[in-house]
């Protein structure tokens, strides 16, 4: 349940406390600065003392009759002087007890430093104005704690219950009411929230804000820091918040404290990095989202996107970690994220004129070298140079993928798979939920697969993958040429076919192809 809050009250600017019902009775004229009203006011202040400046720390608005500034031009010039170095907001003058008008060496010097100067020409209390400034002053100022802790305690409270990385930033965008963006140090952007299009269109302008957001803040970008024990390692964005200014600052740094607790609690779950990459290449595969509302968000991840050719390819036998680590070995930029248990994508994204087989060969070579990682199937689409027919070509390479998944090292197979290679396989798979060939698949295993034993189940998909090879299926199950003649027998037995007839062995093969295919 996501807690609502009250917005805080603005700021209050020099502009403001001069509209307020009681300062508008003393007929407040601005003598000099006129340009810099928009000041905010940390605190009101009356004083006399001719060296009040000393005592300031900044953004106060001072509350002077200058009873102790009388007839001395240099002191009166050096009383605004002072007010200035001190940073304060303004110097509210009222006339009358010292000066019936506003003094030309207070004035000028005013003007020359910037520093908002306002006279009051009727008598005004002080102690009311600085009553109601300091009463709105203070409770901005409990607001503030008060959503500091609200927001501290939601994103808390989410990170308790296991929420994932989105969720919090799903959070932390319903405060600010604007996109919210993270990054690597790289500025490649590893996750966002709000408003899909607010966030899109952020993504589309995302080089020129990159370069931004490692700049100075301002027009409602507020950034934080991501990191601990004095190195960052990445940074939150709120992009074009149009809140209050400190507002927006919590937030990002409540924000930034809730996402470095989550990433130290992650454990050995995926990175960040992983997570966005899986995130992308998913909604790619299921085309859910269409593939060009998808094109900035890849952009925005790293991925090269003008003017490529995009090799979708799907592996399995290999961990996306592993994967990733031998695609900068091979110095090939794309993305790597597991689809399902057992299934890798990698989409790689490469210069037009570079030979997309003979690189994706060479992964899959470079991949295979790796010592644990022989029987490694990778399998591929053919190359798309439109970013639309991605989405095709990674389906149409997890379909190759899983085409030979279960058969696959008692298959004679190239180093990168394609949809010409599985054949018969192929057509079986796409057609696996039909209940007439759920039906026919039962019927023709009925005996093998209501068996205890079920490695006779292995040994035929070995035998016929093989092309009916009994020295290779043997040799694949590290059994005897008599051990395994004994096997074949028993399995012929149980489903009362003669598996060297080719009409009854082709049925067969068919009926385990689709089993296979409907379990997978």
């Amino acid at each position: 349940m996501t807690t609502t809050l009250e917005p805080l009250e603005p700021a209050l600017s020099v502009r403001q406390v001069l509209n307020l019902e009681r300062v508008l009775a003393g007929e407040p004229e601005v003598v000099a600065g006129a340009g810099q009203l928009d000041r905010p006011v940390r605190w009101v202040h009356v004083a006399e003392a001719a060296d009040v400046g000393v005592m300031l720390s900044g953004g106060e608005m001072i509350l002077t009759t200058g009873v102790l500034l009388a007839g001395d031009e240099d002191k009166q010039a050096e009383y605004v002087r002072s007010l200035y170095r001190a940073e304060a907001a303004a110097v509210v003058l009222g006339l009358g007890r010292a000066f019936p008008t506003a003094p030309d060496a207070m004035r000028r010097v005013a003007e020359r430093c910037g520093l908002p100067m306002v006279v009051l020409h009727r008598p005004f209390p002080f102690a009311e104005l600085t009553e109601e400034v300091q009463s709105r002053l203070v409770r901005r100022k409990f607001a503030a704690v008060s959503l500091s802790e609200a927001v501290r305690t939601a994103l808390n409270g989410l990170i308790t219950a296991g929420a994932p990385l989105q969720g919090l930033l799903d959070e932390v965008a319903r405060y600010s009411g604007c996109p919210v963006v993270v990054t690597n140090l790289a500025h490649r952007v590893l996750a966002t929230a709000g408003e899909r299009s607010a966030v899109d269109d952020v993504l589309r302008d995302w080089e020129r804000i990159a370069r931004q957001a490692g700049g100075s803040e301002g027009d409602g970008w507020v950034r934080a820091e991501l990191g601990g024990r004095g190195e960052s390692w990445g940074r939150i964005l709120l992009c074009g918040h149009r809140g209050d200014t400190a507002v927006g600052r919590l937030l990002a740094d409540r924000a930034a404290e809730a996402l470095v607790l989550h990433r130290m609690l992650g454990g050995s779950g995926a990175t960040w990095e992983e997570q966005s990459a899986q995130s992308l290449l998913t909604d790619l595969v299921s085309g859910v989202v269409p593939a060009r509302q998808l094109l900035p968000r890849a952009r925005a991840a790293g991925l090269p996107v003008n003017r490529r050719t995009f090799v979708p390819l799907v592996v399995r036998g290999a961990d996306p970690a592993r994967l990733d680590r031998v695609l900068r070995m091979v110095g090939l930029p794309g993305l790597v994220a597991e689809l399902a248990p057992g299934a890798t994508a990698v989409l790689l994204s490469l210069a037009r004129d570079q030979d997309a087989a003979a690189l994706a060969a060479h992964l899959a070579t470079r991949l295979r070298s790796e010592a644990d990682l022989g029987t490694a199937v990778v399998a591929a689409a053919d190359p798309r140079t439109a970013w639309d027919e991605v989405p095709a070509g990674l389906r149409e390479a997890r379909h190759v993928a899983d085409a030979v998944a279960d058969s696959a090292p008692a298959l004679d197979l190239p180093a990168v798979v394609r949809l010409r290679d599985v054949h018969l396989r192929g057509l079986v798979r796409l057609l696996r939920d039909h209940p007439h060939v759920q039906s026919f698949a039962e019927r023709e295993l009925d005996g093998l697969l209501r068996a205890t034993d079920q490695d006779l189940l292995g040994v035929l998909r070995t035998y016929l993958a093989t092309g009916r090879n009994k020295s290779r299926t043997a040799q694949l199950h590290h059994v005897s040429r008599p051990a395994l003649y004994r096997r074949l027998e028993a399995i012929q037995a149980r489903l009362g076919v003669d598996l060297d007839d080719f009409e009854q062995a082709a049925s067969v093969h068919i009926a385990l192809l689709a089993h296979d295919a409907q379990q997978r």
